[in-house]
């Protein structure tokens, strides 16, 4: 896989790990289009990127997932097509499964899996048409194994694994790509904007991702996995990326880990 005179098209790019690989993109010969909720910070990344003239914004909110296939018909249009899709965009989550609403599972799903899965349908026949594209999915290490506080993350997560598992078998002949990125802890405002238990935003960042990767590091990470055309990699600290392997091989042993393990 090469970047080079590739469009590109990045969900949840107005901060994290999306504006991360605005920045890394956008030092290459790429066309952008970024996409996210917030159009004032999509347009201040933009302005941070290198050739910004190379970079479209296209706002988008994954929740209302039944309007972006019209999403899709505007980003073929600003470049003429799509390459690579970054389906970066998502939410998580900060509260007991008993304390939690089901209105809030029902949001951890719409935002992270259906958004993200009614997006890459919506994207497919463009793919399928050009015999080539390339879906990188960013999921989770807790899309591998479940935690406290992040029951319907972890399922929204899972639920990605699934069907771009599926989907990989599927679109083979068509020279369609998947990438599934599993981050641990990573310095984002993801736990600042997770979800408690009756949908407020925790306001709060965990000692865990403050003192996990940078989103520079971990982007680094993951445009060399998709260089590699990687299947499947887990980006973190030593201790989230054994949890992985600790579950094939010893599940057992991992609820007792899970069970005293801090998560926030």
């Amino acid at each position: 896989m090469n970047f080079d005179h590739k469009i590109i098209w990045i969900t949840g790019a107005s901060s994290g790990i999306g504006k991360s690989l605005a920045l890394a993109l956008s030092k290459q010969q790429t066309k952008l289009i970024l996409s996210s909720r917030n159009e004032k910070e999509l347009n201040a990344v933009k302005n941070s990127c290198e050739n910004p003239e190379n970079i479209k914004i296209l706002p988008l909110d994954l929740e209302n997932y039944k309007s972006l296939s019209g999403k899709v018909d505007e980003a073929l249009a600003l470049f003429g097509g799509v390459d690579v899709l970054f389906n970066n965009g998502g939410i998580s989550q900060r509260s007991f499964a008993k304390e939690t609403s089901i209105e809030v599972d029902e949001r951890i799903m719409d935002i992270n899996y259906l958004g993200t899965v009614a997006l890459s349908k919506a994207l497919l026949p463009h793919f399928i048409e050009k015999n080539s594209g390339y879906f990188v999915v960013i999921t989770s290490i807790v899309g591998k194994i479940g935690t406290p506080l992040r029951s319907s993350y972890a399922a929204s997560k899972h639920a990605l694994h699934g069907f771009f598992d599926s989907l990989r078998a599927e679109v083979y002949q068509n020279n369609i790509k998947i990438t599934l990125a599993c981050p641990g802890f990573v310095q984002t405002n993801v736990s600042l904007n997770a979800l408690t238990a009756d949908g407020t935003p925790q306001n709060k960042m965990d000692s865990a991702t403050k003192n996990g990767l940078t989103p520079e590091v971990f982007v680094q990470n993951l445009l060399k996995a998709v260089r590699q055309e990687k299947q499947e990699v887990y980006i973190g600290g030593f201790k989230e990326k054994l949890a992985v392997y600790v579950k094939r091989f010893f599940p057992k042993l991992l609820s007792k880990m899970i069970r005293k393990l801090a998560v926030t």
